[in-house]
């Protein structure tokens, strides 16, 4: 069973850091595409970041390139993104997901407020 427990989110002043964690069970990461997704009041889900062990890339959303990184820890089984020079319009519920890839099941964790104020 497919389990996504993400943490780390809060409240940060603009320009400032976080680093939110998706702590991944029932996943083994060489099988899933691992993303990161967000979702602002009043928009649609968009997806910020995916990482894909099995063939070793990342995918960033063209607002958030250069600012954030996902990697993963496989030995924790764990998604991580970095998020730097945060802005307000990155305020958002983050959510964590896993892909797998032969079937294109999508798995959703129940997410992260990252709120970015002064």
């Amino acid at each position: 069973q497919v389990r996504l427990v993400e943490s780390g989110g809060g409240l940060v002043q603009p320009g400032g850091s976080l680093r939110l964690s998706c702590a991944a069970s029932g996943v083994t990461f060489s099988t899933y595409g691992m993303s990161w997704y967000r979702q602002a009041p009043g928009k649609e889900r968009e997806l910020v970041a995916v990482i894909t062990s099995v063939v070793g890339g990342t995918n960033y959303a063209d607002s958030v390139k250069g600012r954030f990184t996902i990697s993963t820890d496989n030995a924790k089984n764990t998604v991580y993104l970095q998020m730097n020079s945060l802005k307000p319009e990155n305020t958002a519920m983050y959510y964590c997901s896993a892909l797998l890839l032969n079937t294109r099941r999508r798995y959703w964790g129940q997410g992260t407020q990252v709120t970015v104020s002064s």
